[in-house]
């Protein structure tokens, strides 16, 4: 399949879509994690997209978790090392989007570019519109509680609006910085995380407390 502006724009509204799907499938069963070859294709920036939203939606239900006041102390700190865990692979995978999409997209860019520059890569665009994904679902389930008022259900509605207003123009944003780039108007630029906290070596917590 010969790679072109149009192309990217349907893989990446087809990403969108799963990231929705996906949601609701992964309430009713386990969530899979997608299978990725090594290659930098199409395939694989679908598959990398979706492994991110997963690391997302586990890491949702484990912060919902570590908000509880009605278990022991051990739960919460457990809760703790795994949200650390789930957003060290959360922000790998974003990485990963923003490099398989840079090596899609790089041979296909003009050879002039702007310097001009966007405040964000497409993989920080496609991790909100992720979280988003999960509010839109559990926005969606707080009007339909049999257990609360009317007021409730309304003010749910409402930011159910605006949640899904929200996710349809970002989703506008990133189809839009995409053709930034194919016509030259932005440069494509990688933003590193260099997430520290994990790293014992990094972490002046865990690293001083080691030599004592």
């Amino acid at each position: 399949m010969h790679t072109t502006i149009a192309v990217i724009h349907r893989v990446l509204e087809d990403c969108f879509a799963a990231q929705l799907s996906a949601t609701v499938s992964w309430h009713e069963k386990k969530a899979e994690e997608p299978f990725c070859s090594e290659e930098y294709s199409l395939d694989c920036l679908s598959a990398l997209i979706l492994a991110q939203h997963r690391w997302n939606f586990l890491l949702w239900h484990v912060e919902d978790t570590a908000r509880r006041r009605d278990v022991p102390d051990s739960v919460i700190a457990d809760c703790k090392r795994r949200v650390d865990a789930l957003n060290q692979k959360r922000n790998d995978a974003m990485e990963k989007v923003d490099h398989c999409l840079h090596h899609i997209l790089v041979p296909l860019l003009p050879a002039q570019n702007s310097s001009r520059r966007n405040t964000e890569t497409v993989g920080m665009a496609v991790d909100r519109l992720s979280i988003l994904a999960l509010k839109v679902y559990h926005m969606e389930e707080q009007t339909r509680r049999p257990d609360v008022g009317t007021e409730h259900v309304r003010a749910c509605e409402d930011k159910l609006r605006i949640l899904r207003r929200q996710r349809e123009g970002l989703c506008q944003a990133v189809q839009e910085l995409i053709e930034d780039y194919f016509f030259g108007n932005k440069m494509i630029v990688l933003y590193s995380q260099f997430k520290m906290y994990n790293d014992p070596s990094l972490n002046p917590e865990i690293y001083a407390s080691s030599t004592v």
